[in-house]
């Protein structure tokens, strides 16, 4: 599994290295794009679905802080990333899933 995610994830890689050189109108293409990267289970010998590897990777007009790691406390259901990231594409949901809030430190507000 180990072998199969790291390919995916070189994969990823390359997609993201030639949006961020593919001129778009007044920048590049991934200025204006937002990916949601992880895996839904963290082991695979245990089907262990906690403390998901997700990374956010987004151009400057998605408002994103990056280059760093951001930890939320034990129990933080991932649909509160997803909620998060619909406020941020202008689609307001009230719940979804299993989700309890927003999270907080993903931008510069």
């Amino acid at each position: 599994m180990h072998k199969i995610n790291e390919y995916h994830f070189q994969q990823f890689a390359y997609l993201v290295k030639k949006l961020s050189t593919t001129v778009e109108g007044d920048g590049k293409m991934l200025d204006h794009t937002l990916f949601l990267y992880g895996t839904g289970i963290s082991d695979s010998n245990t089907h262990f679905h906690d403390d998901l590897p997700i990374a956010l990777i987004g151009g400057k007009a998605t408002g994103i802080k990056g280059g760093r790691y951001i930890r939320y406390p034990k129990g933080t259901p991932l649909a509160n990333l997803h909620l998060t990231i619909l406020d941020m594409l202008g689609v307001p949901c009230e719940r979804l899933g299993d989700s309890t809030g927003r999270l907080n430190r993903l931008t510069d507000a």
